[in-house]
């Protein structure tokens, strides 16, 4: 493909932003550049915080590479205005990034398709019967923002008191808040490349849940591609996160979430459509296992802007 690159034209690659998760996405943003330039892509750094898409317009870019995560970037309203302005993008277009940012109509969708999810309730407010809803969701459960990413407002709670103080948590963040019950066992993602589906990784972390800090800061997070299933196990997978993919109407690039419980069950957790390129990444650890290198795996990403949205 390399020898392609020039076709590309000029390309930004959008990074940074105002979310959350700012400081990931400028990490992740930095090495698709570094990348894309060193292929000899005419690439360069476009962060929504400090321009204008009135100077991205001015700039001549071609097409745009988007790598910027959670609210903003990553929900569907960057890509609304991308195609406003007739700039072909990367990863999904505006419907597959606003369902895949909400989980809570992410699950809603699963559940629509009869795909495995954990059983959930939707809180709105801290005016809520905690223990009885700690109760009918088996006693432990994780509460998270239904528009959040990067594990950001999230916790597990057990005790009537830890629910309340996670819903107030996770209430900073967002008006609706997901409240799932708790699967105990195994945390695996599936990369999806163009239509492929990538090995699967799992995550193995000493702390409570895959969190932030296991993600982005711990140095005892393990990973291993492809993940130690049997065959059966990993086609189960890859089938399921892949119709969790098509069923929320996501394309190009991205990333399923998936529990595997004791007993052997797997549950579908969310779907990212911008997921991390940071050094420490899941997609890239999966186009590796695939054969692909991380130069590759960004030309791949860059050239599915030439289809439509």
């Amino acid at each position: 493909m390399s020898s392609n690159v020039k076709a590309f034209g000029k390309v930004a690659v959008m990074f940074g932003g105002n979310s959350a998760e700012r400081e990931v996405s400028l990490r992740s943003g930095s090495a698709v550049l570094k990348a894309l330039q060193d292929a000899g892509v005419n690439a360069f750094a476009f962060d929504p915080q400090t321009q204008s898409l009135a100077e991205l317009a001015a700039s001549a870019a071609q097409r745009v590479f988007i790598v910027l995560h959670g609210r903003g970037g990553e929900d569907g309203s960057m890509q609304g205005a991308l195609q406003q302005l007739g700039l072909p993008y990367t990863g999904s277009g505006v419907l597959g990034s606003a369902l895949a940012m909400d989980k809570i109509r992410c699950k809603w969708l699963f559940l629509a398709q009869q795909l495995p999810t954990a059983p959930f309730a939707v809180v709105h407010n801290s005016d809520t019967d905690f223990a009885g809803l700690l109760a009918s969701l088996g006693g432990k459960v994780m509460v998270k923002p239904a528009n959040e990413g990067s594990s950001i407002g999230m916790s597990a709670a057990s005790t009537a008191e830890e629910l309340e103080q996670a819903i107030s948590a996770a209430l900073k963040y967002d008006s609706e808040i997901l409240v799932e019950r708790w699967i105990n066992g195994r945390e695996f993602t599936v990369a999806m490349l163009n239509g492929q589906v990538l090995p699967v990784v799992e995550m193995r972390t000493p702390r409570a849940f895959y969190d932030y800090e296991a993600k982005y800061q711990a140095n005892n997070t393990e990973y291993l591609c492809p993940a130690p299933l049997s065959a059966e196990q990993t086609a189960a997978m890859q089938d399921t996160a892949l119709k969790a993919f098509n069923a929320v109407g996501a394309s190009g690039w991205g990333r399923v979430d998936i529990m595997l419980d004791q007993s052997g069950q797997h549950y579908l957790l969310e779907v990212n459509t911008v997921p991390g390129m940071t050094e420490k990444s899941l997609v890239p650890m999966a186009a590796k296992a695939a054969g692909l290198s991380f130069q590759q795996l960004v030309l791949a990403i860059l050239n599915q802007t030439e289809g439509t949205k």
